[in-house]
């Protein structure tokens, strides 16, 4: 797996929402906004799933997807690729449900962990696409 650097970390950080995309097994794209999320370590995101429909099938379908990092104002932007697994029970989950309801009284279904696999830039420029991690 790969780990976030500090910069990448920082940037996440004053991220209200990320943009997850997903797509189902045959390539059926779908991307949602993502507001209940948090860093667990510098390799995992925790996102919590209060309302998903389209994507949590599409997490059972075809676990890997992809988010972007970007602070409007900022000189770094940064798409994340991984891979996900979805958990309603046990200690992570209890822990990820716990963070939510602390914040929003909100359902808190289940448990997506992502598991980064790839980080791009994807800042404007010469360097847009390039692989900065593996």
């Amino acid at each position: 797996m790969v780990k976030m650097n500090e910069s990448i970390r920082e940037e996440l950080a004053k991220m209200k929402v990320i943009h997850l995309a997903t797509s189902s097994k045959e390539g059926i794209p779908n991307v949602v906004p993502i507001g209940a999320m948090f860093l667990q370590d510098d390799e995992t995101l925790w996102i919590v799933d209060n309302f998903m429909k389209k994507t949590l099938k599409n997490i059972i379908e075809n676990p890997i997807a992809a988010f972007d990092v970007w602070v409007p104002g900022e000189e770094m932007s940064y798409q994340i690729k991984g891979v996900l697994e979805y958990v309603t029970s046990g200690g992570d989950y209890e822990k990820a449900r716990e963070w939510m309801l602390a914040r929003k009284p909100l359902p808190a279904k289940g448990l997506v962990k992502m598991k980064f696999t790839e980080i791009y830039s994807v800042k404007p420029g010469p360097d847009a696409g390039d692989l900065l991690f593996k």
